[in-house]
């Protein structure tokens, strides 16, 4: 179903270039608490999830917008029915969210809910990420855990605690190897609780070991590879766009401000789109 638009505003006179070269393109409003976007380069769509009401709650009051490469709500609630959806991941023709304590698969073809892979064990599921098999996996904030959907089953797949891991946010599958952006983790014996790093999880042994320097990052929210062997990274309570680079120095990009959430890269368009979760509303800051 294509509906019409609700609320578009394209920026098309140049802005002022912030560090690393973005210029904001363009900003989508009339969504509801945006969390997450991906963008979908066979259909030339982006999907925005929308946690609508309260992120915890199983209200069903949750949804899935769907927008133009160039900024055009084309359906703000395309696809109905869940909670409190956060992070996404499309594999082929299948969307894949994040909702609480279940992973949602939805036919973006049929633009139906295929089925809903429930835990019994998941508190807080956030983002999601899909490896090159097709195989989905996503972090429990709540748990220091992240779960793996293979094989038409959900599970825990990796059990740690916030020593070992962390309270994981962000997640991106690389092809050796799961990367974890940490909300925040205890660093010390005292229980000292710090702002978060990025780590990786071993997909074959499931260890666990550092990305970069070592030292705290920020709150990370979204997580995207830069196709450099660096990393983009949203601090949802700074308010900030973060570049780490491949040797681990952080530079900051953009504060577009507080509740900037899961970013998506559409690299055809050259956009780095943030969903602004505080002013529903996503923004799309063009690449050089």
């Amino acid at each position: 179903m294509v509906r019409m638009a609700l609320l578009f505003m394209f920026l098309s006179a140049p802005m002022v270039t912030a560090a690393g070269g973005l210029t904001l393109a363009w900003e989508a409003k009339g969504l509801r608490a945006p969390e997450s976007a991906v963008y979908d380069a066979a259909r030339d769509v982006i999907y925005v999830s929308n946690i609508g009401g309260d992120p915890s709650a199983k209200d069903g009051d949750g949804s899935i917008a769907r927008l133009s490469p160039d900024g055009r709500v084309l359906d703000a609630d395309w696809v109905r029915g869940l909670n409190a959806p956060k992070g996404l991941a499309l594999y082929k023709d299948r969307l894949y969210v994040a909702d609480l304590d279940t992973v949602v698969e939805i036919d973006v073809t049929t633009e139906r809910i295929l089925r809903r892979y429930r835990s019994d064990t998941a508190r807080f599921l956030n983002d999601a990420a899909v490896d090159g098999q097709g195989v989905v996996y996503s972090s429990d904030m709540q748990d220091a855990a992240i779960y793996r959907l293979k094989g038409g089953k959900l599970e825990k797949w990796l059990a740690s605690d916030t020593h070992a891991l962390c309270s994981p946010n962000g997640i991106y599958a690389a092809k050796d190897h799961l990367v974890v952006g940490c909300w925040t983790e205890v660093v010390d014996e005292f229980d000292t609780v710090a702002a978060g790093r990025l780590k990786a999880v071993d997909y074959d042994t499931r260890q666990i070991s550092v990305l970069g320097t070592g030292k705290p990052i920020g709150h990370i929210d979204g997580l995207e590879a830069d196709g450099k062997d660096g990393w983009y990274i949203t601090d949802w309570l700074a308010g900030k766009l973060l570049h780490v680079d491949e040797k681990g120095a952080v530079t900051t990009l953009l504060a577009p401000g507080q509740g900037n959430a899961d970013l998506g890269i559409d690299r055809r368009h050259r956009l780095l789109l943030i969903p602004m979760m505080n002013d529903d509303a996503v923004r799309a800051y063009r690449m050089p």
